[in-house]
């Protein structure tokens, strides 16, 4: 997946495929209360807040452009939730822990699927031009192998981050383990809702962005979350389409695609309530054909 590390600005066309959260009609399927908010401006308190350690913006590189979109979706204090399928998920989740070491920052991760690859993830900290070891050395990782580990290591996160400080915590696929058929479902939910309450509570200690990570079913596969877990910054909905990876961020209802170029090269382009045909990039100075044109 280190192809991924190349991407530009680009002419994108929007292919027409619905994310998760929109029905047939194209009418956006109903949120949990907390979360309906996130797709107006938000109006922020003038009560003093603490200031984080590390602005958001500079969680990750400046390029390629893909970077920036995702760390303007993270804030201090708040949850940020990715929403898709694996293989939508997590190419960018592993870009976002070598861009993350790239500019020198780290993270606590807690796994709760046990997919976290450090070759792959190694290979993307060479292609931004850091030592795979390096890379590596800066991702903190707990890793689950049942549900009663993961909510162990949720309720000491806390006290993990002050003994070992982070700029970015990371929590991918904390549901998953529940799904074990031995669990009965009554013990599951509850045990959901623990985890959503400190994780809320892990926050208010924590000064540093909160990235979650869903499968499709987003949250109902997280009874709690939405309504008794962290504040929240955004949700960000992933899907593959007709050669290109899709983006959609709930609060500013941006949009975001990458798309396949000539020679191996990509292009990202963020967009909103435009034309549904095709969106043109800004910045981008007109270019010339190599052929010209000849009259008769």
């Amino acid at each position: 997946m280190s192809d991924l590390t190349s991407l530009g600005p680009t002419t994108v066309p929007d292919d027409g495929l619905l994310f998760p959260e929109e029905s047939s009609e194209g009418e956006p399927l109903a949120l949990p209360g907390r979360l309906r908010a996130l797709s107006a401006p938000r109006i922020r308190s003038r009560a003093p807040r603490r200031v984080a350690v590390t602005p958001p913006a500079a969680l990750l590189p400046d390029e390629p452009g893909l970077f920036p979109w995702l760390a303007h979706r993270l804030a201090p204090g708040e949850a940020t939730l990715w929403t898709g399928t694996a293989p939508a998920l997590e190419p960018l989740l592993e870009l976002v822990y070598a861009g993350s070491a790239r500019t020198g920052h780290r993270i606590s991760l807690v796994e709760g699927a046990n997919r976290f690859h450090p070759y792959r993830i190694g290979e993307l900290g060479r292609a931004l031009g850091l030592d795979a070891t390096e890379t590596l050395h800066r991702i903190r990782l707990a890793r689950a192998f049942t549900a009663y580990q993961l909510v162990a290591l949720v309720d000491g996160w806390a006290a993990e981050v002050r003994r070992h400080p982070a700029d970015l915590l990371i929590g991918h696929d904390l549901p998953a383990l529940f799904a074990d058929a031995e669990i009965p479902l009554e013990e599951r939910q509850e045990l959901l809702r623990h985890v959503a309450r400190a994780l809320a509570g892990l926050l208010r200690e924590v000064r540093a962005p909160l990235l979650l990570t869903l499968g499709p079913g987003g949250f109902a596969e997280f009874p709690g979350l939405p309504d008794e877990g962290p504040p929240w910054c955004d949700l960000v909905t992933f899907a593959r389409g007709a050669g290109t990876l899709r983006a959609r961020s709930l609060r500013s209802d941006a949009r975001l695609a990458v798309v396949p170029r000539p020679a191996g090269q990509h292009g990202i382009e963020e967009y909103g309530d435009g034309s549904p045909e095709e969106v043109v990039a800004w910045d981008v100075p007109p270019r010339r054909t190599v052929r010209r044109s000849r009259s008769g």
